[in-house]
């Protein structure tokens, strides 16, 4: 069995990844292993999130609102654990040693989700009996009623109609909303807490790895080296290749052969990674030392070397973090705090130590980090909302009717899953999977980054050059409305939509296409804008801030999918024509709010372009690049 997603990842990196490689040959080789880690890194994590929330509405059977609940606290916690694991490696353990004991915790983490026990089962309760829900394979659950098992729809109002249910039977076959309850069953008893553990490990080990992975690719440039900008974009690549490739073999394997699978072959894929890190230490030319290297072997207390207490200290922060990711309203609680610390420390020194020009641009990479929240919000979407839309209200075979001819001696069809099943086959044939899965279809992100990414680095430059590129607050309300316009593109496609209530899997295409555009021209033009518009003194948490600013997207983001939430039983949505109607109707508000706040900034952009202080003035080429152009309101 072939499947054309796995060719069409093959082609896309060959043709992507040549040049990046020619390229790499003249830069520091520390660059490769680097690359190599982070790539595995990103393969991982995107590995195991395009399966998460599967996993939790379908192995723990977790309802709607819960996994997007869930799914938020992970994601929350994702985003505010690196601000500890760059200050442990700045002030104590250095950029490499931290990188690799963040590599370990994750190793240890994506392992720990392999091992998932039996999924939890579900009864229907009626008047004092119980029912149990049995799925066999890939099947559509049954409620068992004495030893026969019956079909069930629901009467379009969260009831439950049971087909061909005998008269004299102890349950009525309409069973309205409130006349019945559902209740879950762990069968085994340890799994959710394995799973919490390994996905606290998860959470510390991205906390400790991802930040100072990229500060020891910028210590291999001498400052001033031509070189650095395009290493950094080499470097990306690679972030996107791990990514790209996560959801096609994670996903696949998830779904296809079992959560151990898809999980583990995270595991394997961070392993491969670490170990690459380890082998090329020497080519890191020293870069990524602790501050004081011989201060780390000294005793505390005579007892145990500091490097390893520091280990031991960072390790036990795995058991709050263990505690918080179960409660997101904790989690809430604590970005809160955590926000108003850092603006309030940001507000202090407005007042108290920078001129009235450093204010207005501090002011203006503040406003820009609120607005990336308004896109980050739909763009993580992708983890949760969109992949359950896509699981249940999209057609993924991507051809519409199975294909079959003779060709070199063997019979070759080309069909979905749910196709090969319809077909009376030959005794030998090949077959080509025609099919996504719907964890595989957040790859599609990462595949548009890949073809898009140096089309739009060559558009901006050539603009630059010119002295035509837009101001970056023009530039954000682009991507915003993009964005928008992106959802409401699944809203027009309803009247298309088959007798299983799914769209046609192009639209979620074009869907993902204009998220890319607008990621595009929100990502890195933010970095960059935080970076240019942030005094030097408080650069870093400026750039906290940003992160910071993901967190609130997952949580903004997790309030939007429990809004499209529907009753699931077994981890099977009941009416999938109410699904439909519940996910577009959300995607419809988000997308024309998002719109309408896309415009708003427009409109404020040729006010606020003022506020950069002459930083982004536009440079035409061959002209002078002195001067300060400070026009503020």
């Amino acid at each position: 069995m072939l499947n054309l997603v796995l060719i069409a990842g093959f082609v896309i990196t060959i043709a992507t990844a040549i040049p990046v490689f020619l390229q790499m040959r003249n830069h520091p080789k520390g660059l490769f292993v680097c690359f190599f880690i982070e790539m595995w890194e990103r393969f991982s994590f995107y590995g195991m999130r395009g399966l998460l929330i599967f996993y939790l509405t379908k192995q723990f059977l977790f309802t709607d609102g819960q996994a997007s609940s869930q799914y938020a606290a992970y994601m929350t916690l994702i985003y505010l654990l690196p601000l500890i694991g760059g200050l442990v490696a700045d002030r104590w353990i250095g950029t490499r040693r931290a990188a690799i004991f963040g590599g370990v915790l994750l190793v240890l983490g994506h392992f720990g989700m392999a091992f998932e026990g039996k999924p939890a089962e579900q009864t229907l309760s009626y008047q004092g009996h119980s029912y149990d829900f049995v799925r066999h394979g890939m099947e559509e659950p049954k409620l068992k009623i004495g030893e026969a098992l019956y079909a069930y729809h629901s009467d379009g109002r969260d009831g439950l109609v049971i087909d061909g249910l005998p008269r004299n039977a102890r349950v009525p076959a309409a069973l309205a909303k409130g006349t019945y309850t559902l209740e879950k069953h762990v069968v085994t008893s340890w799994a959710e807490d394995a799973f919490f553990l390994s996905v606290s490990l998860i959470i510390l080990g991205v906390g400790f790895l991802k930040p100072n992975v990229s500060t020891i690719v910028g210590q291999l440039y001498k400052d001033r080296d031509p070189r650095r900008d395009s290493g950094f974009q080499l470097y990306y690549f690679g972030i996107n290749l791990g990514s790209f490739w996560a959801a096609i073999v994670c996903g696949y394997l998830g779904e296809r052969v079992g959560w151990w699978a898809g999980f583990g072959a995270a595991g394997i894929g961070m392993a491969l990674g670490l170990v690459g890190f380890l082998l090329g230490k020497a080519w890191l030319m020293g870069k990524g030392e602790a501050p004081d290297v011989p201060a780390l072997a000294n005793r505390v207390g005579g007892l145990i070397r500091k490097e390893h207490l520091i280990y031991l200290l960072s390790f036990a922060v795995v058991v709050p973090i263990f505690f918080l990711v179960q409660r997101n309203d904790l989690v809430f609680i604590a970005l809160c705090a955590f926000t108003l610390i850092m603006l309030g420390y940001v507000v202090f020194k407005m007042f108290t130590q920078f001129t009235r020009v450093e204010n207005f641009r501090i002011a203006l990479a503040l406003l820009l980090s609120v607005a990336s929240i308004v896109f980050f919000a739909l763009e993580e979407l992708a983890g949760s909302a969109l992949s359950l839309f896509a699981d249940r209200n999209v057609n993924l075979n991507i051809i519409s009717a199975p294909i079959q001819w003779h060709a070199l001696g063997a019979d070759i069809v080309l069909a979905s899953r749910a196709q090969l099943a319809t077909l009376t086959l030959p005794a030998h044939y090949v077959w080509i999977d025609m099919g996504f899965t719907a964890a595989q279809t957040q790859t599609i992100n990462t595949g548009w980054i890949l073809i898009l990414a140096p089309i739009f680095a060559a558009l901006f430059s050539f603009l630059g050059r010119r002295g035509a590129d837009p101001d970056p607050v023009k530039k954000f309300a682009f991507g915003i409305v993009s964005t928008g316009f992106g959802f409401l593109i699944l809203v027009w496609a309803r009247p298309l939509a088959n007798g299983l209530f799914q769209l046609p899997l192009i639209f979620l295409v074009l869907n993902y296409l204009f998220t890319t555009i607008g990621e595009m021209t929100v990502s890195p033009v933010g970095l960059s804008q935080q970076t240019k518009l942030s005094p030097a003194i408080i650069a870093s948490t400026m750039m906290a801030l940003w992160f910071t600013g993901l967190s609130w997207a997952q949580q903004a983001g997790g309030f939007i999918t429990s809004k499209a939430a529907v009753l699931t039983i077994g981890g099977e949505v009941v009416d999938a024509g109410a699904a439909l109607h519940r996910s577009l109707e959300v995607f419809n508000i988000i997308g024309i709010a998002v719109i309408v706040f896309g415009v708003a900034l427009f409109a404020l952009s040729f006010v606020l372009k003022n506020w950069s202080g002459g930083v982004n003035d536009p440079v035409r080429e061959g002209t002078l690049t002195e001067g300060t152009g400070q026009n503020l309101p």
